[in-house]
Order: structure tokens, then C-alpha cells, then sequence
């Protein structure tokens, strides 16, 4: 990794984990007490998302950096302030591909990397709920960030992942989609 990759991952991650704080604390310094655990939540469904696309990128041979985009991080902080932690939207950057010769299931598989990254933890969090005890709802938390950023980048609208998985496998986007969704259902069902 560059030294302006990991600069704009550490902005991006430390970003979008204030914003995502004021959900839980009023806007000012009680969202404060929550930027630790948004860390963690927002480092392991943002950080791992990315990695993922940029390592099977990598073992297909192509050249993959993971860029911040400014205004996605602005546009985090502003709706997070303006709206008192009531609406979020996230878009801080993504990782940019560089190969001539990826073929459509290279791309897709790349694609799909980082929203099954995000199911797989969102997995093993919601196992976890049921066996940690005092941190069920930290546990809980991070399930549910996962599975959520999963689902999202799963729809298949350009320029998210879901555009791309579909163009691959209708079968593999079906699948994620529909085990993303669906036990973000069971989350919110809990």
C-alpha cells in the first residue's frame, strides 16, 4: 500500500466513523463518547470492504488504490451535522482498478469481494450476539453495519458493486443480495 493509500483510507475511516457517531450522540461532544465504537464498526464494515476489492483485484494481476472522494466525506459530516445524526449517507471513496485485460468475471468476482466480506463478518457478529454476554449490543452493532453496507452495495445500480455482480452472475448477486437482506431483516426483526 502507498503512503497516500493508507492517508486516504485513515481519512476516510476516522470521516465517516464521526459522522456515523452523531447517530448515537447529539451533534457536539456527546457524539464524542461513541466515535470509539464507530471506529471499530466503521473500520471493520469500511476498511475490510475496501481491502477486499483491492486484494482479489491484486490477484488478478491488476493495479488497485484505494482513493478518498472529498465530497462523499464533506457530504457524510454535513447530513450528519444538518439532519442532528438523523440521516447518514456515506460515500467516501473507493478502490480505482487499473488493468486492461480483467474479463466481466474478473470484475464482477472483484466486485463482489467487498460486500461478502461484509456478510461474512456480519455472520460471525451475529453469532457472536449470542455468546459474548455484556457486549451483545456492541456485537449486535457491528452485524448490523456490516450486513447493512453488504446489502447496499449489493443493489444493482451503477456504480455499486451490485451493477457490477449482476453483469457477472445474476446467480451470485442473487444470492448475496437476497442473504445480505435478509438477515438484515432478522437483525431488525430482533
Amino acid at each position: 500500500m502507498s503512503k497516500t493509500e493508507v492517508l486516504h483510507l485513515l481519512i476516510s475511516w476516522l470521516t465517516i466513523s464521526a459522522a456515523f457517531s452523531f447517530i448515537f450522540g447529539e451533534v457536539g461532544l456527546t457524539a464524542l463518547a461513541y466515535f470509539p465504537m464507530m471506529l471499530v464498526a466503521v473500520g471493520t464494515a469500511f476498511v475490510l470492504h475496501e481491502l477486499g476489492h483491492k486484494y482479489v483485484a491484486i490477484a488478478y494481476g491488476a493495479r488497485a488504490e484505494y482513493r478518498a472522494w472529498t465530497w462523499g466525506l464533506i457530504m457524510a459530516i454535513g447530513l450528519a451535522i444538518v439532519t442532528n445524526g438523523n440521516f447518514v449517507f456515506a460515500a467516501p471513496g473507493a478502490v480505482y482498478i487499473m488493468s486492461r485485460n480483467l474479463t466481466r468475471a474478473q470484475n464482477g468476482k472483484i466486485a463482489f469481494a467487498g460486500p461478502m466480506v461484509n456478510l461474512i463478518l456480519g455472520i460471525l457478529f451475529l453469532v457472536a450476539v449470542f455468546y459474548v454476554g455484556i457486549w451483545v449490543g456492541f456485537f449486535f452493532l457491528l452485524a448490523q453495519i456490516n450486513l447493512f453496507l453488504g446489502f447496499f452495495n449489493l443493489l444493482p445500480i451503477y456504480p455499486l458493486d451490485g451493477a457490477k455482480v449482476k453483469a457477472w452472475s445474476f446467480n451470485a448477486w442473487l444470492t448475496g443480495f437476497a442473504l445480505c437482506g435478509g438477515l438484515l431483516a432478522v437483525l431488525y426483526a430482533i
